[in-house]
């Protein structure tokens, strides 16, 4: 770090003018970049739950890669296996590039995702070769298999990152990242809080033009879908966009006003109480126990 040398002769004032001009020059210097890496269940899941932060981030210049844990294969009514899982791979790049992340999809089959030590070592590898700040997923008790054991698999390897002679062929990393859960709806055993909330309100339009992409599952309607999904002219198609737009707004709508009391502590009265579209996040206690201070600091 630079080093300010002050002659003695220089009036007091002076130097404590000094002082605040270095202080300030120092603090203004760029940060060492965050990287997160956010990880799904399926090719839609962790661009839902975490999308609109991952565009602010991405417009401060930190890295987000989000994972699926999952190909998805099996996640659509009309059609399965590889040209589905390939369909969702290609879903999950257009997101990528309106959001400006990255993004990654293991080969493992949609409904059969297991907490095994296989996986947590997968999940442990990706973790250490992103060099994770912050890691991101599902709670272990929502509501599809695939996403309780990804929760699970995280969750299991947020202490083993940091152990060396596990997965030994990626280095280990120096200190353990923060880790968090998306919030969800589930109250058994334990509903979600809320240790951050972020306003998405200036991203709100790139987040829903990036979840808009992934048609197999939003405008088609995925595993649970039918004919009835379908459009038939381009004017029917463009008006089940704008529904499906609606549809994500006010997803994030009912978390601003769920937070609300968060968004007003962390924004304050004026802000907090007009910030209509917000994403919300739990800590994990398996990871490093950040503060609430660090995590305001840490989220856009």
């Amino acid at each position: 770090m630079a080093t300010l040398k002050i002659p003695q002769a220089l009036p007091q004032v002076l130097v404590c003018v000094l002082c605040l001009v270095f202080a300030l020059q120092l603090s203004a210097q760029p940060e060492k970049p965050l990287r997160i890496i956010c990880f799904g269940a399926h090719p839609d899941d962790g661009e839902l739950k975490a999308g609109g932060v991952a565009a602010l981030w991405a417009k401060q210049g930190h890295a987000v890669k989000f994972v699926s844990v999952t190909n998805g294969d099996i996640g659509h009514w009309r059609e399965a296996g590889g040209p589905l899982a390939k369909r969702r791979i290609e879903e999950v790049k257009g997101v990528s590039d309106i959001l400006g992340t990255t993004s990654e999809v293991l080969d493992i089959h949609d409904g059969e995702l297991m907490p095994t030590l296989e996986n947590r070592k997968t999940i442990i590898r990706l973790i250490r070769e992103w060099d994770a700040d912050i890691v991101m997923s599902h709670r272990p008790n929502d509501y599809h298999p695939d996403h309780r054991y990804t929760g699970v698999l995280v969750q299991d390897a947020a202490f083993m990152v940091a152990v060396p002679f596990i997965v030994p062929d990626v280095e280990p990393l120096k200190k353990n990242p923060i880790f968090l859960y998306y919030t969800d709806r589930f109250q058994k055993p334990n509903p979600s809080t809320a240790d951050v909330v972020v306003d998405i309100d200036s991203v709100i339009e790139q987040t829903t033009d990036a979840l808009s992409v992934m048609e197999s599952q939003f405008l088609e309607g995925g595993a649970l879908g039918s004919e009835k999904n379908l459009w038939g002219s381009d004017a029917e198609r463009k008006e089940k966009v704008n529904t499906m737009r609606n549809r994500f707004k006010q997803r994030y709508v009912s978390v601003a006003n769920q937070y609300r009391p968060e968004l007003i502590e962390r924004y304050g009265e004026a802000k907090g109480n007009t910030v209509k579209h917000a994403l919300a996040f739990e800590l994990c206690e398996y990871g490093r126990r950040a503060s609430k201070e660090e995590l305001n600091k840490l989220f856009p």
